[in-house]
C-alpha cells in the first residue's frame, strides 16, 4: 500500500491477494459454508481474483470495537486473523469538516449481491452522517436508505474513568418489519506485572440474529445474511478479548464469541510475535464449543459448535 500526497490532495492506494486452502467435510455443505464464507459487501465491480483497473474505498462508521451492527457498510469478521485492512466498498463519498471535532459525511453506494439460492438482487444505499464531541463524548447519527430501506443509527464513545465505553444502535425498516440492532461494550488497559493488559467486552442484541438454533438456517437464507449486514449469526451474542504483552516483541491474546441463543461459543486463543522490522509471525487455535450434531440434517445444531478444531500459522513479511 501506498499513500501519495500532492499539495492538499492525497490518494490512498492498497492491494491485498489471499491464497487460501480449506479442507472440510462434504457430508455437512451448510456446515462448510458458515466455516468458510465471510458475506461478501455486493459490489458491482468484479475484482475479486481479477485485477483490474478500478480499486474500492474503506468506509467504517463503526463506534464499538468488534460487534458492529450500526456501521452500514462491511464490518470485520471478528474471528477473522488474516484480515489486516478492512475490505472496501464501491461507492462516491463527500467529507466536509466543520472544525477540529466536528465533520459530516455523505456516502452513495449502489449494490449488487447474490442470494444463497443464487437470485441475484440489487439495492441502493444512500446515507449521511454527523459527528461531533459533547463533554468529553463523541456523538454520531447517520440516517437515510440502507439498501432501499429505510434506516438511521446512533453511536456514543466516552470514558467513565479509566474505562472506555462504547455503544451504538440502528434501527432499519426490513420487508414488514423494524430491526433494531445495538452493542454497547467496555475496554479498558490495565497494568500487569509491568506489562500492558488490555480487555474488552461488548454484548449485542441483534432482531436480524436468530432467537435460536432452529431459526439458523433462514439467518443464512436472509436478505441481510446475503448482503453483507451480518457479523454473527445469534440475535444475543457476547464478545470479549484479552491481550497480553509478554514481551516487546510477543502479544499473547484470547478471543471469546458466546452465542447465548444456542448456546455456543467460539475460542480463539492465539499470539502475534515480531520478528524483526519486516517480518511478524502469528498464530492460534480455533475451538467450538457447543452442539455439533443436528438432530435434523436440515437444521444447525449451533453456531460455533459445527466449528473444526484448527491451527494457524501466518508469517507476513513487509517490502
Amino acid at each position: 500500500m501506498t499513500a501519495p500526497t500532492y499539495g492538499q490532495l492525497s490518494l490512498d492506494v492498497a492491494y491485498e491477494h489471499v491464497l487460501q486452502y480449506s479442507q472440510r467435510a462434504v457430508s455437512a455443505p451448510i456446515g462448510a459454508v458458515l466455516g468458510g464464507l465471510t458475506p461478501g459487501g455486493g459490489e458491482y465491480l468484479d475484482l475479486q481474483w481479477t485485477i483490474k483497473e478500478a480499486g474500492r474505498q474503506t468506509i467504517s462508521w463503526a463506534t464499538t470495537l468488534f460487534l458492529t451492527p450500526a456501521d452500514p457498510f462491511v464490518p470485520f469478521d471478528p474471528a477473522d486473523p488474516f484480515r489486516v485492512y478492512r475490505a472496501g466498498v464501491d461507492a462516491v463519498r463527500l467529507q466536509a469538516f466543520l472544525n477540529p471535532l466536528s465533520d459530516l459525511d455523505f456516502v452513495v453506494r449502489p449494490t449488487k449481491y447474490s442470494t444463497i439460492t443464487g437470485t441475484d438482487e440489487t439495492s441502493l444505499t444512500i446515507l449521511g452522517r454527523g459527528r461531533s464531541v459533547w463533554r468529553g463524548w463523541e456523538v454520531s447519527a447517520w440516517a437515510g436508505m440502507l439498501h432501499s430501506e429505510a434506516a438511521l443509527a446512533l453511536g456514543a464513545s466516552g470514558g467513565w474513568g479509566a474505562t472506555a465505553i462504547r455503544a451504538e444502535v440502528s434501527i432499519q425498516e426490513s420487508e414488514d418489519r423494524v430491526a433494531v440492532r445495538g452493542t454497547i461494550g467496555v475496554d479498558r488497559l490495565y497494568s500487569l506485572f509491568s506489562r500492558d493488559l488490555y480487555l474488552v467486552l461488548e454484548y449485542q442484541h441483534d432482531d436480524f440474529g436468530a432467537a435460536s438454533s432452529s431459526e439458523l438456517v433462514d439467518v443464512i437464507l436472509s436478505q441481510p445474511f446475503a448482503r453483507g449486514q451480518l457479523q454473527v449469526l445469534g440475535q444475543d451474542e457476547i464478545a470479549g478479548q484479552a491481550a497480553y504483552q509478554i514481551h516487546p516483541l510477543l502479544n499473547l491474546s484470547l478471543l471469546l464469541l458466546f452465542n447465548l441463543n444456542d448456546p455456543s461459543s467460539l475460542v480463539f486463543p492465539a499470539f502475534n510475535y515480531s520478528a524483526s522490522n519486516e517480518i511478524a509471525i502469528q498464530g492460534g487455535l480455533f475451538l467450538g464449543v457447543g452442539k455439533g450434531t443436528p438432530d435434523d440434517p436440515l437444521t444447525l445444531p449451533s453456531e460455533y459448535g459445527i466449528t473444526p478444531t484448527s491451527v494457524w500459522v501466518s508469517v507476513t513479511a513487509f517490502f
